[in-house]
């Protein structure tokens, strides 16, 4: 009796899946069959009422997306205005060689990353695991006074899958980025901008084949930083404080195919936060190479979040359901590895991690960085 009061009750579809370890094999296979119907619609063969679970992967690429376009800026503002890069401003030749020596005024970077990120379950969110696999290519150019312009791309695919909703999507992300810095002694100011758009395809289990969907989605993005460089001989201190914003959205979708097939309206999220740390780093000089190691850890503030919400519909039915966010306090941590082979040419590795209270990110990566 336990075991129908389960499987036919008014519990959620997420209790449900967390449960179905517990029982026969037979249990869950009728949950794949009945899943979401009351037992008065089973009675009568009604059609089953959309459920908030029925989205979960599409409540997922909607968070994704913006935590790829916020990876985007906030490795920018690491680039300019610390680690080798802030060096080079303060000692261009680097080993000591004058400060008015005329640095390289053009600088290219190409990059490869990937990113593993897990969201626990809240509210009606199963939770997800991501992967995302992706490159990114920039050109940037000191003017005079000080001022730094530059473009660049960012080329992502993320696997996302949701195990306890049976669900999986996909994301492809381009990003398209203008940046800038503005150096004034040791004091540096960035911003970045940041557009992208994606293209999403969800596919959910329903235990009579698949449910599909395929639509678009888009991201926009600006980050302000301001840094202080404190140099101490070959070692040196970073204090950053900045801002963050990023809005997303997300198109309606008809899902095509399988059993109960839902259609959803659009979902726009916004989110904005203050991110305030300090980088720490020392370089060595050797056979006229310099090698540079460098940690940061930052606070993370996420004083606006607004997740929006979409309305589910199966036939005349429909429901609403409230999107997913962050917890409003974290910390932000990393390193970095570079080797600069010559006055010309720079190879790195970073990883850059982030620390929710639902969310964990680590983000690894591989660039080659030229100065002319």
């Amino acid at each position: 009796m336990n075991l129908l009061s389960d499987l036919f009750g008014e519990r959620s579809q997420v209790t449900w899946l967390r449960r179905a370890g517990r029982h026969r094999p037979a249990a869950f296979l009728v949950w794949l069959m009945t899943a979401g119907v009351p037992t008065s619609a089973l009675a009568a063969s009604a059609p089953r009422q959309p459920l908030p679970a029925d989205i979960n992967a599409d409540l997922a690429a909607g968070i994704a997306s913006l935590d790829l376009t916020s990876n985007f800026l906030e490795r920018w503002g690491q680039q300019v205005s610390g680690g080798p890069n802030g060096a080079w401003k303060n000692n261009p030749e680097g080993g000591g060689a004058s400060e008015t020596t005329e640095a390289p005024r053009f600088r290219s970077w190409v990059e490869a990353y990937g990113v593993a990120a897990t969201n626990a379950a809240q509210a009606n969110f199963a939770g997800d695991r991501r992967q995302t696999y992706g490159s990114v290519a920039g050109l940037s150019a000191r003017l005079t006074g000080g001022i730094s312009l530059g473009v660049s791309i960012d080329q992502s695919s993320t696997a996302i899958n949701v195990p306890m909703a049976l669900q999986s999507a996909k994301l492809d992300l381009t990003q398209l980025g203008i940046q800038g810095s503005i150096d004034k002694g040791p004091w540096t100011w960035a911003f970045a901008l940041v557009h992208g758009i994606g293209r999403i395809g969800s596919t959910r289990d329903t235990g009579f084949g698949s449910a599909e969907a395929n639509y678009h989605g888009q991201v926009d993005g600006a980050l302000t930083e301001l840094s202080y460089y404190w140099s101490l001989d070959q070692s040196r201190i970073v204090p950053k404080a900045a801002l963050e914003y990023v809005h997303a959205s997300t198109d309606a979708f008809q899902e095509t195919g399988g059993f109960g097939a839902v259609a959803a309206s659009g979902i726009s999220m916004e989110r904005a936060r203050l991110l305030a740390g300090v980088e720490v780093g020392h370089y060595w000089i050797f056979d006229q190479k310099v090698l540079d190691l460098l940690a940061y850890g930052k606070f993370v503030d996420n004083f606006v979040q607004n997740v929006g919400s979409a309305t589910v519909s199966l036939g005349p039915q429909t429901i609403t359901v409230q999107g997913i966010g962050e917890s409003q306090y974290g910390a932000d941590a990393g390193a970095s590895a570079s080797l600069n082979i010559n006055r010309s040419a720079r190879v790195y590795v970073n990883y850059d991690g982030k620390f929710r209270t639902t969310m964990q990110s680590h983000q690894g990566t591989l660039g080659v960085e030229l100065k002319w």
